[in-house]
């Protein structure tokens, strides 16, 4: 189950955190990794403990999509699997964040997300039009993309828009006659740094270094009884990029420890 044998993959933002333990599983289950980041050391060391590719990439710069596509292909030779993973957090309210903040959150979380699919789509194209269930896009979003979030309203537009643009996307492709499968996932608050960053905000909103309280009140949200992990969002990550969805297309996995049925 959840096999990807044979493919190929390519994950943005994934030398750490989520991305990476995507590319840890991804690799373990058949598949052939390439990792894209700006993080070099962390993502060379990966890419060599899984035996995968490993390109710097900043997402908000298409001539660096360009150079990442052609570096997977120059050695996999095609690509199946797309995952718009990369994005960065912003706790900053409407009236705290600046307009540069603000520009650098579209840039990484929207237009990263929108470069990486045009990037990667003659290519899903041609492999798709092989494969029993087509090829995949999988694009990171949020529970913050489907409910409103009273303290993190910038963040939460961007992920509502991967959200709707997952969705679009998948129409858009499926009328076109593309055999592509767009789907998103969305984590609830997840152990990893973005997460402990979203603790650190929390508690300097509070005025203290004392991330405790907001680490707490974070899995009191969350009906299930604790944090999720990476290796969580990974596994769904890999059952949206496997034919056992084969037919999904424009659907949202939510993996957030009921945190969204309250």
């Amino acid at each position: 189950m959840n096999r990807l044998d044979g493919k190929v993959a390519f994950l943005s933002g994934a030398a750490r955190g989520i991305g990476g333990a995507t590319a840890r599983l991804m690799a373990s289950v058949g598949a052939r990794v390439a990792i894209g980041d700006v993080l070099d050391e962390p993502g060379r060391k990966l890419a060599k403990e899984i035996d995968a590719l490993y390109v710097h990439l900043d997402v908000t710069q298409e001539a660096s999509w360009s150079a990442a596509m052609d570096a997977a292909l120059r050695q996999f030779g095609k690509l199946d699997v797309l995952v718009n993973n990369a994005g960065i957090f912003n706790g900053k309210g409407v009236e705290e964040a600046t307009v540069d903040e603000w520009n650098r959150l579209v840039a990484v979380n929207l237009t990263g997300v929108v470069l990486g699919t045009r990037a990667a789509l003659p290519h899903l194209k041609k492999s798709g039009a092989t494969s029993p269930h087509g090829a995949a896009i999988v694009n990171l979003a949020s529970v913050a993309g489907l409910v409103g979030s009273q303290l993190d309203p910038l963040y939460s537009l961007t992920k509502g828009g991967v959200t709707l643009f997952t969705k679009s996307t998948a129409l858009e492709f499926g009328r076109k006659g593309y055999r592509i499968r767009v789907n998103s996932i969305h984590p609830g608050v997840i152990d990893t740094d973005m997460g402990q960053q979203t603790f650190a905000m929390r508690a300097k909103a509070m005025g203290t270094n004392d991330t405790d309280p907001a680490r707490n009140a974070s899995i009191r949200m969350h009906p299930i009884g604790r944090l999720g992990i990476a290796d969580d969002i990974a596994r769904g990550i890999v059952f949206l990029a496997s034919d056992d969805s084969g037919f999904m297309t424009g659907s949202g996995l939510v993996v957030d420890g009921g945190y969204t049925a309250q």
